[in-house]
Order: structure tokens, then sequence, then C-alpha cells
């Protein structure tokens, strides 16, 4: 379970957004809501535990984030909660299966090649594991950006704007891609964003003003 109680956080300048409790269960699918300057991108990093807010608390199974220590807060985050870029954020030098195995080592696990295989065969790109990133199409490379999200088997899968940049079919395939994993792994799923094309598929939805 995780719960964000009394979260507000002050901008330079002495502006102040504060944000609605919210509890999201295990399994649960969320979509973020808002526009830009709506405050979603810091209620994102607060929730992924890359900002911390100026009052309030965010707790991930149990675990009140903030009041881990820096270090023990990286590895927390490198086992619980897997981070989807708008753009893939890969080593360019190091191959599929080593960026993969590079996410276990910061979230402080041992390599499991076992595990890479599993999660690149589920999303269909096991024969790109030797790749590198610049070998790979943009769809591939998406993928990738989901395995090396789900590789830990996080408690939180968070996608950040993972379809405003793309067609109707590619975005359709990605939100598809993304639903299946959360279920495969039992990941809680929360996706930010302002496309409107992605509504529909949920259900639950957290919408800031």
């Amino acid at each position: 379970m995780i719960t964000l109680k009394s979260i507000s956080h002050d901008y330079p300048g002495g502006h102040r957004i504060a944000f609605k409790d919210w509890q999201i269960n295990r399994g649960d699918q969320w979509l973020l809501l808002g526009e830009s300057g709506s405050g979603k991108t810091t209620l994102l990093h607060i929730l992924t535990g890359i900002l911390k807010p100026s009052a309030g608390e965010v707790v991930i199974n149990g675990t009140s984030i903030y009041g881990l220590s820096s270090k023990a807060l990286d590895q927390f985050r490198g086992r619980n909660i897997g981070i989807i870029f708008q753009r893939p954020h890969l080593i360019k030098s190091l191959s599929i299966s080593d960026n993969l195995v590079l996410a276990q080592s910061f979230a402080g696990l041992p390599t499991d090649l076992d595990r890479v295989n599993e999660v690149l065969t589920s999303l269909g790109i096991a024969d790109k594991k030797k790749a590198y990133p610049n070998e790979l199409s943009q769809g591939q490379l998406q993928r990738v950006s989901i395995a090396r999200a789900v590789i830990n088997k996080p408690e939180l899968v968070i996608a950040d704007e993972p379809t405003s940049s793309l067609d109707d079919k590619n975005a359709t395939a990605v939100l598809e891609l993304l639903l299946q994993q959360s279920a495969i792994n039992q990941a809680t799923l929360v996706i930010a964003t302002h496309d409107k094309r992605v509504k529909d598929a949920f259900t639950n939805t957290y919408e800031l003003a």
C-alpha cells in the first residue's frame, strides 16, 4: 500500500502547492492527470523519492521513504519503484542486457540473468539483449525502458508521459504493454499524463487542478 499524507511543497518566491491525500492499494492502476503548471511533475518526483516535500509523508509498504538516509533511499527506490520516462535514458555504451543488470546493481541486488531474459522475453525483445541502444527502433527502446522499470519487481511502476509523443497506434501498444507488465509483475501502476487518449483505459484517476 502507498499513502501520500498532508503533502505540500514550497517553490522559490513563496508559492506553495498542496496535494490532496492519496491512498493506492497494491496492484491498482491509476492515471495522474494535470496540465502543465498544475504540479504534476512535482508530485511525481515526490512520489518517486526524487524530491523531498516541504511537509507531509510518503509511505510505501510501511516505510516512510523520506525518513531514510540518502543511500538507503536510493536503494529503496531501486528495489521498489520503477520509472519509465517519455524518452529512454539508457547508457549507450552498454548492451540492453547490461543496462538491465546495471539497474539490478544500483538497487543493491545480485546479477540475475534469468530475470533479465524473463523480462525481455515477456516484452518480445529477447533477441535484442546483446544489441546496443543505437541499434534499436524507438518502439524497441520503449520496451527496454519498460523492462528496466520492472526488472527488480518493484511495488510501484510510474510512467511519465509515455504516450504524448506517439501516434495513436503506438500509443495504444505502449499502454497495453504497461498494463500487461504491471499485471505480470503484480505492481501498482501510475501513469502521469495530459494525453486524453489514455483516460478511457483507467477507472482510477487522481487529477490536479
